[in-house]
């Protein structure tokens, strides 16, 4: 439950919220839908795909937010030749200049900071992607029989580009199933697109306000945990997710005849994260069905795979979750 507490500190954190968004729109122009998911994913502690054609900002995005949030920020470039330990990082040997006695010490990689940025992270082999991916689920890594712990908060965002398949390495749903949400960035309109150019065809610098610590993030992050939902609002988002997968009997005929895998348990718990979140960042401290609703198809569209049928009739998973939704 919420206590007072609780609502004391909610109401200090949409003050905070505002100044953020204030502090990322005098930088990114436009998005506000896809920087509402990010926060929300952020407040729940999970992790992002972002998947957009080049020269839309992500990366400029991804920092912007890192800044404002006063975290740690690293962008690690994923090639065909990046190794796991490129990553995690790697031990080396030392030699104490006194004893002469040789040592390994642990060099940590771009993998141990807060706010991580996987550059089109389906460039690279599955042995590379996996070591990010591990960090991911268990936040921690291993190196030379040695555990590693990550600093929290631990936020991964990966990018990748829908339109150069040639060389690419695509995940696997089992991994893209670790992924909170599959974020769609659009092109801007044209009124932003003028915005856009105006900004960066002039000479301009931006100093970024620190908004959130990371205790903050934290602190936020257990009480959106914390927030109470009905019965009835758990069951709603089971039932959604449910509704995707075709081998149920409730499933709806569209969906038999579409889908060939559809969405997990854990499609569930995040549908109840991701509207605990959306609430919070809305300043509520109850949860409704809109807020399930509003979070689905970016909970939903990695997770359900369609079919031949579905694909020889144009229709995609974004397709389906429109459906569902009614």
């Amino acid at each position: 439950m919420v206590d007072r507490t609780d609502e004391q500190i909610l109401l200090k954190f949409d003050e905070a919220y505002r100044k953020l968004r204030g502090e990322i729109a005098s930088v990114i122009v436009g998005q506000d839908t896809v920087i509402e998911e990010l926060l929300t994913a952020l407040f729940v502690g999970g992790h992002c795909l972002l998947v957009g054609v080049p020269g839309l900002a992500k990366t400029l995005l991804v920092s912007t937010v890192a800044r404002s949030l006063n975290l740690k920020f690293s962008r690690i470039q994923f090639t065909p030749d990046l190794m796991p330990s490129d990553i995690t990082g790697t031990e080396v040997l030392e030699e104490d200049p006194a004893t002469r006695r040789r040592v390994f010490r642990f060099i940590e990689g771009p993998v141990f900071a807060n706010v991580v940025l996987a550059d089109e992270i389906n460039r690279t082999p599955p042995k590379t992607q996996s070591a990010l991916l591990q960090a991911m689920q268990e936040n921690q890594v291993t190196a030379g029989g040695n555990t590693y712990g990550l600093e929290r908060p631990f936020f991964v965002l990966a990018t990748q580009n829908p339109i150069e398949l040639e060389g690419t390495y695509p995940l696997p749903e089992a991994q893209l199933d670790r992924f909170m949400f599959h974020i769609w960035i659009d092109y801007p309109s044209i009124a932003e697109e003028v915005e856009i150019v105006r900004a960066t065809t002039a000479l301009r610098e931006v100093a970024l306000a620190r908004v959130l610590s990371a205790a903050q993030v934290q602190e936020i992050q257990r009480i959106v945990r914390r927030i109470p939902v009905t019965d009835a609002v758990v069951e709603y988002a089971v039932r959604l997710a449910a509704s995707t997968r075709p081998t149920r009997e409730e499933a709806p005929e569209y969906v038999k005849k579409w889908v060939r895998w559809g969405a997990g348990p854990r499609a569930s718990q995040y549908l109840i994260l991701g509207a605990k979140a959306r609430a919070v960042v809305r300043g509520e401290l109850s949860v409704s069905e809109s807020d399930v609703r509003a979070v689905a198809p970016s909970v939903l569209r990695h997770r359900i795979v369609v079919n031949f049928h579905a694909e020889s009739e144009g229709v995609t998973s974004d397709d389906v979750v429109k459906k569902l939704l009614g």
